[in-house]
Formats: C-alpha cells, structure tokens, sequence
C-alpha cells in the first residue's frame, strides 16, 4: 500500500450562493467540511471553483477526467488503483495534446491533502484537466497553444445506480445509439465531449423505463455501458468485451478481472458478444468506480436467468467489496492510504 504523508494546512470556507445542482447543496447541507476545490496548484472555496464561459473545453469538449472510489477498508480511508486512475489520466491528455502541469506526486498530494481538509473518507474522487479561456475555435493548439487547467473535486457518493441494485440488479434497455470507434474519437481516453455518446443513450433509456443503457458498436456488438464495463456470465465462464469492440478499458474492470480469474474462473476479456447473447446468459454484470458491481437482471424487459443476481456475480460482487472494505492483506498496490 502506498504511503504518502503531509501537514495539512488551513481549512477553506465557504458557503452556498444556491446555483449548484441540487445533489452537491445537499451533501453539503449535510457536512461541515464539505466546502473546498484543489484548482490549479490552490486549495479554494467550493463556490470560487468557477471557470469562463468561453472556456475552449466548455464549446469543445476538450476535458479528460478520473473518477476514483476512496474506500474506508479496515486499515483507514483508501484511494483504490489510484495510481492505474492516474496513468489513464495522463494517456488521455496525451491524447490531447494537453499538459497538466503537475506531476503525479503533486497530484496526489494534493487528492491527500483535499480529503483530510474536508475530513472525508469513503467519497469519490474527481480529478479533470482541460482547455481554458483566451478565444474560441476547434484548435486548442494553434496558432498557439491555449491555457491548460486542472482541477480536483471529492465528495461523499454512494451506489451510482442505487442502493438497492447492488442487491436486486437493475433493468437495462440496449441503446439505439451506437458506441463510437477507434478511428473518430480514442476509446482508451476519457474525455468529456465523447460522454455526450452517453448521455444520448443514458436518457433514452430512462424515457424508455429503464435504469441504465447497454451500448452496441458499429457492428452491432457489445461495447459497454454509458459509464460501465459488461460482463456476461455462461456455463460458469465469464465473458467480457475487448478493447477492439470499443469498450473503455476500465480499471475497475481490470480488477474483477483480476479476481476472477484468482478465484478459478475463466475469464474471456477479449469477447465479441451479439446482442442476442444478451438475452440468453445466464447472468449479466456492470463494473465501474461509480457502479462498482452491479448485476442486470433484465434487457429489453427479459429477464437474465432468473431475473435476480446470480452466484458467479454474487461470488465476484463479495469478493470486490471485501478486498475495498476489509483490511488490506492483498492487493496491497491497489491502495494509496489518506493520512
């Protein structure tokens, strides 16, 4: 597990003006310290955190973000695979062209020293980078090269898609609108402006009934969710989709991977999945850091096996949260301890 130690400094203050959405104001309501943004190199009021209007990133998309799970485990609050969030963080501002200006120490220093300020311990974690303001047009880079920012948030969030569907699972509904691919936007990157792909089919599927979307690729293949991994269950073995069929290479993927195949499963992380696939698993599973691992219990209003999480996703389900809540005795590179 790495160790990294600091003093903290001054608490931020702040209080709300009323324009943020309403989630945040009410985890705020419900804290006396949730009150502080790290943005360019300066711990500042939550409410200050504000950017231009004309911001390039705003216009463009030109923003690539994290999101990381700091767990409380037995051992004390932990940032998990910080350091895989990390590399993908930089890859996609590679991808860019856009340099973050801080290193990965200063980075994490300054996640470290955001979560002891604001006296929190299992939250989620927010790092984003982007292009600033100083005119407009699709070039962040020419004629010359835009301000480039970065900025840290954190605040208390449970399950993504609900307390209960850790347990009971959710319904899925397959998206008419298709993944886009490796040659018009860089799937291995997590930039804002491709997200809008799945905003479309995450609204679709809620107009349609159902809690969250499952995204095909232009060949009509599985890709992923929204914001998701999928796993697909069969005979025992799990299948989930590749790299080539456009999915996101998620860490928190990697991870149930990993615990797979560690507890004898066998894994298929390369799969080409038909649609039809869908309907007749056995089980199907979501991963992520906000899903974490969240069984499907429908598609298209048919139910997946018995309509309820199955072992193989109960099996890994457990295992997960207890290697993030349990001490840590395993994995211990996964874990960057706040102090």
């Amino acid at each position: 597990m790495a160790e990294i130690t600091f003093t903290p400094s001054g608490f931020g203050q702040g209080m709300s003006d009323g324009t943020m959405p309403t989630g945040f104001e009410a985890k705020r309501e419900a804290s006396d310290t949730l009150d502080t943004i790290w943005m360019d190199g300066e711990f500042i009021p939550w409410e200050d955190a504000t950017i231009h209007v004309l911001s390039h990133a705003l216009h463009y998309g030109t923003s690539v973000f994290e999101g990381v799970r700091c767990y409380e485990t037995a051992d004390g609050p932990a940032l998990f695979r910080w350091d895989a969030h990390l590399d993908r963080l930089y890859n996609s501002a590679a991808m860019y062209d856009l340099d973050i200006g801080f290193d990965r120490e200063e980075l994490t220093t300054a996640t470290l020293e955001l979560l002891a300020r604001q006296d929190l311990g299992g939250c989620y974690v927010r790092p984003i980078a982007f292009y600033g303001y100083d005119r407009l047009g699709v070039s962040p880079t020419t004629p010359t090269k835009l301000p480039e920012r970065v900025a840290i948030a954190a605040w208390p969030w449970e399950s993504y898609l609900g307390e209960s569907a850790l347990e009971d699972g959710i319904d899925a509904g397959v998206s008419s609108w298709r993944k886009y691919g490796h040659d018009q936007i860089p799937p291995t990157a997590k930039t804002t402006g491709a997200y809008v792909n799945g905003v479309l089919a995450t609204d679709e599927a809620a107009r349609n009934g159902y809690d969250e979307a499952i995204v095909l690729n232009s060949e009509g293949n599985v890709a992923e969710g929204p914001g998701e991994n999928l796993f697909l269950v069969d005979d025992g073995e799990i299948y989930t989709p590749g790299l080539a069929e456009d999915a996101l290479d998620g860490i928190t993927r990697q991870s149930v991977i990993e615990l797979a195949r560690e507890a004898g499963y066998t894994v298929h992380d390369d799969a080409r999945i038909g649609r039809g696939e869908l309907y007749t698993a056995d089980e199907l599973f979501f991963t992520g850091t906000a899903a974490e691992v969240t069984p499907i219990r429908s598609v298209d209003d048919r139910a997946i096996g018995a309509g309820s999480k199955g072992p193989v996703t109960d099996d890994l389900q457990t295992r997960f949260f207890d290697l993030v809540s349990g001490p840590v005795d395993t994995h211990e590179a996964w874990f960057t301890r706040v102090h």
